[in-house]
């Protein structure tokens, strides 16, 4: 079995529940469910809170010496497909040309009641 390690980024702020923000195993990195919760853009629409969430997964890539061009799957938690098309244009405007696997799935409710979207990853390395 190849060498797993366990990570958090402290520009993404603590983590103060049982997990962590990423794991990197062999030549992938999962990265954990994030949120915008805690920011700025808590409060805003399920967009901003995408460009804050895409923000976060941008910071852990590069310190993994990555970048979206390398994301296999992302499966995203939306609390409403009301505000799908703008959502859609965040997600295309952060994939460009290298489409992830996707799996889209709406849930009654996330953490925090303000909270419209959740954000998981996969990498290759």
């Amino acid at each position: 079995m190849g060498m797993i390690v366990r990570k958090n980024y402290p520009q993404l702020g603590e983590v103060k529940a049982p997990y962590v923000h990423s794991v990197r195993h062999g030549n992938t990195l999962y990265i954990s469910g994030l949120t915008a919760f805690g920011t700025a853009a808590q409060r805003s629409g399920i967009a901003g809170q995408a460009e804050e969430i895409f923000s976060q997964i941008g910071k852990i890539a590069s310190a993994e010496g990555t970048d979206f061009s390398a994301l296999i799957k992302v499966t995203l938690f939306i609390t409403s497909f009301e505000e799908i098309d703008e959502l859609r244009e965040v997600l295309y405007r952060h994939y460009g040309a290298s489409l992830p696997a996707s799996s889209l799935v709406e849930v009654s409710r996330l953490f925090s009641p303000d909270l419209k979207i959740e954000i998981e990853t996969v990498f290759g390395l």
